[in-house]
This record gives C-alpha cells, sequence and structure tokens, in this order.
C-alpha cells in the first residue's frame, strides 16, 4: 500500500502544482468564483417569480397548499419586477464571466485589470450583442449574453487579454510623460490593444457571418456544443469527481484543481435549466449546480463522521466527533480532512471513493428516469446537504434519496473506520 501512495504522489503532486500555476485555468476558476452571488441572487429571484405550483391541480384544502397558491397568484401579480435579478444576472451572466475572467488573467499578466475587463466585455458585446436600430428606438439581442455564450465569453475573454499582452509587453503602447499620474496613464497604456482588440473581432465576425451565416459567438457555442455534451456523461463526472478526491487524498484541495473544468459547466448548466423553468420547458442537464457536491462529498463526509461517532473508541475519533459535527453539517470538511486524517488514509480513500461511485450513478439514473427533479437553484455552499438536495431541486424526493444513500454510505464506510478505529487504538495503548 505504502508503494501504491508513492507512485500515486508521484504522478498526482506534479499535476497538481502545473495546474495550479496554470494561469488561463486559474483564471477561469477564481472568476467563477466572483459568480457564486450572482448565480444565488438569480437564483431566488426566480423562484419568487416561478414558484413550482401548478394552480390546475393543487387545491387549498390546508394551509401549506393556501400558502403556495397566494404565492403563486402573487408572484404572477408581480412577475415583471421580480424578474428583474434574474434577467440581469443569470439572464445576462455571460457578460460577467467575461469580465471576470479577463479581470483575473490580466491580474496574472500585471496588466491593468479594469481596463482590461473592458476590453473583453466591449470586445464581446461587439460580437454577441452589437446594438440594432429599430424604428422605435437601438436594442440589443440578449440571446447571447446568458447561459449558452458562456464558453464563447471564456475564450474571448482568454484571447483579448494576450492580445493586450502581447502588445503592452513589446511597449506597443501609448506612452504618456512619466509627470503623468499612474491612474491617467494607465488607461492610455492600453487603448491601442483596446482598438485591436474590437476592430479585429468586428472584423472576424463580418467574416464569419459572410462565409457561413452566422455570427462568431453562434459558430464558437455550436462547434464547443458535442464538447460540452461529452463533459456531462456519467463517465466523464464520475472521473473528475475522482480526481478530485485522489487530490484531496494527498492533502491538495481537490475541488481547485479539477474547478476550472468543472465550475464552468455547473454553472452554465444550472443557468440553462432556470431559462428552461422559466419559460416552462423541460430542463435538460443533470450536472449542474451543487449536483456534484450533495452527492458526493457532501454525503460521503456526513456518512463518514456518522460512522465514526457509531464504532469510534479512541481517543483521537472520540474528540474529532465532538469538534467536527458543526463544521461538517455546514459543508466545511477541513477538521475530518486533517483531523481523521482522511489524507494519506486509505481507511478512508477506499469507502469514499466507493460510496462517490455509488451516490453519483443512483442520484444521475434517479434524475435521468425522472425520478427526482434536476438541480436548477444555486444556494450557498454552506447549506446543509440534505437541505440543498431537496432546495436546489425543489423535490421532497430528493431529500428522501439523499438520506437514502447516507444511511447506506455508513454502512460502507463503518467496516473500514472500524478497523481504523482499532489501529488507533493500538497506537494510543503504546
Amino acid at each position: 500500500m505504502n508503494t501504491f501512495q508513492e507512485k500515486l504522489e508521484k504522478v498526482l503532486v506534479p499535476i497538481a502544482e502545473k495546474l495550479s500555476k496554470q494561469r488561463h485555468l486559474a483564471a477561469v476558476r477564481d472568476a467563477m468564483g466572483i459568480l457564486i452571488p450572482l448565480t444565488i441572487i438569480g437564483g431566488f429571484a426566480i423562484l419568487l417569480a416561478q414558484p413550482p405550483v401548478n394552480p390546475e391541480t393543487m387545491r387549498g384544502t390546508n394551509f401549506f397548499y393556501q400558502f403556495l397558491l397566494a404565492w403563486y397568484d402573487w408572484s404572477h401579480a408581480n412577475s415583471a419586477i421580480l424578474m428583474i435579478p434574474y434577467n440581469l444576472t443569470l439572464g445576462a451572466i455571460s457578460l460577467y464571466v467575461v469580465g471576470a475572467v479577463a479581470y483575473r488573467l490580466s491580474e496574472s499578466y500585471q496588466l491593468p485589470k479594469l481596463e482590461s475587463a473592458f476590453t473583453a466585455i466591449l470586445t464581446f458585446l461587439a460580437i454577441a450583442a452589437a446594438p440594432i436600430a429599430l424604428e422605435n428606438g437601438t436594442f440589443m439581442n440578449m440571446s447571447n449574453l446568458g447561459a449558452g455564450g458562456m464558453f464563447t465569453a471564456i475564450i474571448v475573454a482568454l484571447l483579448t487579454v494576450e492580445i493586450t499582452n502581447v502588445f503592452v509587453s513589446r511597449n506597443i503602447t501609448i506612452k504618456m510623460p512619466a509627470s503623468v499620474p499612474p491612474n491617467v496613464a494607465s488607461p492610455f497604456k492600453i487603448l491601442i490593444p483596446m482598438a485591436i482588440n474590437v476592430v479585429g473581432f468586428i472584423l472576424l465576425n463580418t467574416l464569419c457571418t459572410s462565409l457561413t451565416g452566422d455570427g462568431l459567438a453562434n459558430l464558437l457555442t455550436n462547434l464547443l456544443q458535442p464538447l460540452l455534451s461529452a463533459t456531462e456523461s456519467l463517465p466523464s463526472i464520475l472521473i473528475l469527481l475522482l480526481i478530485s478526491q485522489l487530490f484531496w487524498f494527498f492533502g491538495i484541495h481537490g475541488d481547485n484543481m479539477v474547478g476550472a473544468v468543472v465550475t464552468p459547466i455547473i454553472t452554465m448548466n444550472v443557468a440553462l435549466n432556470l431559462e428552461a423553468y422559466n419559460a416552462g420547458q423541460p430542463m435538460t442537464h443533470i450536472f449542474a449546480g451543487q449536483f456534484n457536491g450533495v452527492w458526493g462529498g457532501w454525503c460521503t463526509y456526513i456518512a463518514l463522521l456518522i460512522a465514526m461517532m457509531l464504532v469510534g473508541k479512541s481517543q483521537q475519533i472520540k474528540a474529532l466527533c465532538k469538534l467536527a459535527p458543526l463544521s461538517t453539517a455546514f459543508n466545511i470538511n477541513e477538521p475530518l480532512v486533517f483531523g481523521v486524517p482522511t489524507v494519506l488514509n486509505v481507511f478512508t480513500l477506499i469507502p469514499t471513493l466507493v460510496c462517490t461511485v455509488i451516490n453519483i450513478c443512483v442520484a444521475y439514473g434517479a434524475t435521468y428516469f425522472g425520478l427526482i427533479g434536476k438541480t436548477y437553484l444555486v444556494l450557498p455552499w454552506t447549506t446543509p446537504a440534505p437541505l440543498a438536495a431537496f432546495l436546489s431541486t425543489m423535490d421532497w424526493k430528493a431529500l428522501v434519496l439523499w438520506i437514502i444513500l447516507c444511511a447506506i454510505d455508513v454502512l460502507i464506510i463503518i467496516p473500514f473506520m472500524r478497523n481504523y478505529d482499532k489501529q488507533l487504538l493500538a497506537e494510543e495503548s503504546h
């Protein structure tokens, strides 16, 4: 087993170091973190505006049903106002994505951050939502600013910053006298690359439209669609989650390592599910929002803690059982990661890997066959996992399934934890 650990460490640790230092992946990962408050606000706005109530089948036979029907009537009467936060957050999420990614990448290059973000936003708008003059005013098409344009926004952000960096690093900029304050000189420093980016992308967009009949934004979205569909398959999800857990095994933040790949996909998918829900259409994405957290680590770590409470006799385990419950209940698992520890501990690695595979496969299948609802709401990550299972889908059956899977996980983990506890007892007796 020690040999196995050493071989894994030789493979995974260098990969983790390279991923953490890769500026483009880090920029995308960190930018997605900036967007979390927007997705939460947009999700709750649409929940208020579109409550999960069907007035044709529900009757006010008790106080709870009467409350839901009253909520439905109120939301429909005020729908235009309630939808404003959604339309300006998730409804235009690509606009925030392009700015956030450009900001983070320019930060790593030590370029002017706000100016680089503005360059990316302006360039993206020029190809994705160019203003259209109509008889009663000038309008912008919002269709490419929603979730469907997210990956186009990421590509535009990365390219515009790279082009800007080429010009700045070669001093192809407007240079102001040394006496000019930096806050005044900085915008001029970025002026030439900003113009090159905007003009260049507009010309490229015009060429794409003339050759294919479609704009650059739509063309990129269509080209990326097969790749995005492949990443949503069950094997892909399992591979990403298992890689994350292997990183955690070596004390490396696994979520950060795979976040650059996973987070843009789940953010886009939950926004697409919300769009479908708002339009009264079937939601199509399973791997969305907090699906991987609710059915993955948030479930297995709670199960691990319960198993420890049931069979733990060593002083180390007893002490953790007193300290860890509150943090674990709110998905803060570091006390268990470094206290059990789960780092370099095969007694926890093997059962949690097994539990993750079971949980994800069952939850994926249940969602695929319509036994539980799809994830369409984003919650604060500290929302207790069983509550998140219900609120993210607004389906009580998801809560029941989560409890069942957690109980199964406990049964799987108990034999491993009992053996680990015996090892700790033997060490404490010396």
